[in-house]
């Protein structure tokens, strides 16, 4: 299997990515148009509202004359971003100069949803009906709860505390990319994507399982528009809040049960009714990803002798540690390790970098070092940054040895021409011998083969 680009994007890239016939059809609901509206950056945001009641064109012009000379980037990219969704049009007059107006559509609904609010499909259901429902605290602890037993399962599957609930379709939805297997005799292995999937920052991580679950939808007989507007719509419900699953057709039946295996939403059954209940990770869905990445608190101690002391009680967390660094035993609520090289050559093998690690040391440290400049010593942070580069310091590269030219003049063009397609590796001008590499063999060739003529 191919092995994919590990890729922090907002849900909102997902929506931008859509065909403009869904797109349009998106904005017939009021709560996207204010979901796209919440999303934008700050600069976009204002735009909307800058033209939300104007009816005609604006010139790009106008536009550009309240912007500052240092904030044109910042411009750029809100234009591009409305444009990408479809929120505004852009069209050319008679002196070919840029006019933008925001989409019909998405005016009116946006205008409409502003003046008169809207009304959810689906209200919370009455205390007297619902048994008791879990608390804020109880209801976070199951997402994560969730959450960790799926990373666990990516791991590996007999790493996991308990086996996942998950179909083993919607596993291999998820996992594709993460974990390769060459036949059905030998386990999945994590790919060199996986293994960097694993060090992300959790909404990091939901972002890009989201990302594939909307993807591959169509697989699934699901209209990606139709998982993405509701989904979109499951942002406005309130956390901790229970909804009526009787309200829910049959694919959103099937989806909040595909959500529920990942912590976004919890269900319960009653004696006569069932629902479900969003967590934080479904109601933030319509936030970008900068919005919800809040400071967590950190659990990792590195000293500068590279002792590694974690304070945590979690299973994920011992075998996240374990990609990078050697774990030397494991108490109830402390983890006890070092950063080696050969713990660190083994990471750097599997496709981990040395800033990702960094960077995860720096994320999950504890409150104690947490405020330090650096949190993590210097002297760790160099060494690691060496390891690799030690690692790194000879690339192996397929090449041809070219050598016996009848003629200077000869040597000298087949340089310029291996130099000019970007393929001399090295060339000795006194033996008149050169290195090329082996992409440009074919061309080499028939390059010598002209030069005998």
């Amino acid at each position: 299997m191919p092995q994919v680009k590990i890729v922090a994007r907002n849900f909102m890239d997902m929506v931008a990515s859509l065909p403009a016939v869904k797109l349009d059809m998106l904005y017939d609901n009021s709560f996207i148009c204010e979901a796209i509206l919440r999303s934008l950056p700050p600069l976009a945001k204002k735009y909307v509202l800058q033209l939300l009641y104007i009816d005609i064109p604006i010139s790009a012009k106008s536009m550009e004359e309240s912007v500052l000379p240092d904030g044109f980037s910042k411009h750029k990219v809100a234009i591009d971003r409305l444009i990408q969704l479809r929120v505004m049009t852009e069209t050319f007059d008679r002196k070919k100069e840029a006019m933008y107006q925001l989409s019909p559509k998405f005016q009116f609904n946006l205008q409409k949803h502003i003046v008169h609010g809207g009304v959810l499909p689906r209200e919370p259901m009455p205390s007297n009906i619902t048994v008791r429902l879990p608390s804020l605290e109880e209801l976070e602890a199951y997402a994560v709860e969730q959450w960790e037993c799926f990373l666990l399962h990516l791991i590996s599957s007999s790493e996991a505390g308990k086996t996942t609930n998950i179909s083993s379709s919607m596993m291999k939805v998820f996992q594709r990319g993460l974990l390769s297997q060459r036949d059905d005799r030998e386990p999945p292995r994590l790919t060199e994507s996986g293994f960097q999937f694993l060090l992300m920052d959790t909404n990091a991580q939901l972002w890009y399982i989201i990302r594939e679950y909307i993807t591959n939808a169509e697989e699934r007989g699901v209209d990606s528009a139709d998982l993405i507007a509701f989904l979109l719509e499951l942002s406005f419900h309130v956390t901790g809040k229970a909804y009526n699953t009787n309200t829910l057709t049959d694919i959103q039946r099937s989806i909040t049960k595909d959500l529920s295996d990942l912590g976004l939403v919890k269900l319960q059954q009653g004696r006569k009714e069932s629902w479900f209940i969003p967590t934080k990770l479904a109601t933030n869905l319509s936030i970008s990803l900068a919005d919800t990445t809040s400071r967590k608190q950190g659990f990792i101690v590195i000293e500068t002798n590279f002792r590694l002391y974690a304070y945590s009680t979690s299973k994920l967390h011992c075998e996240i540690l374990r990609l990078f660094a050697r774990v030397e035993y494991q108490l109830p609520n402390l983890i006890v390790g070092a950063i080696t090289k050969e713990s660190l050559y083994k990471a750097f093998q599997n496709g981990i970098t040395a800033e990702q690690i960094i960077s995860f040391l720096q994320q999950n440290a504890h409150p104690r070092v947490a405020e330090r400049i650096p949190s993590v010593p210097e002297n760790v942070t160099d060494q690691i940054r060496l390891w690799e580069s030690d690692l790194n310091r000879v690339e192996m590269m397929p090449a041809h040895l070219y050598d016996e030219f009848p003629s200077r003049d000869v040597f000298e063009a087949a340089c310029d021409f291996a130099r000019e397609y970007g393929g001399l590796l090295w060339e000795d001008s006194k033996q008149m011998r050169i290195i090329v590499k082996a992409d440009i063999l074919t061309e080499m060739k028939e390059f010598l083969r002209r030069q005998k003529q």
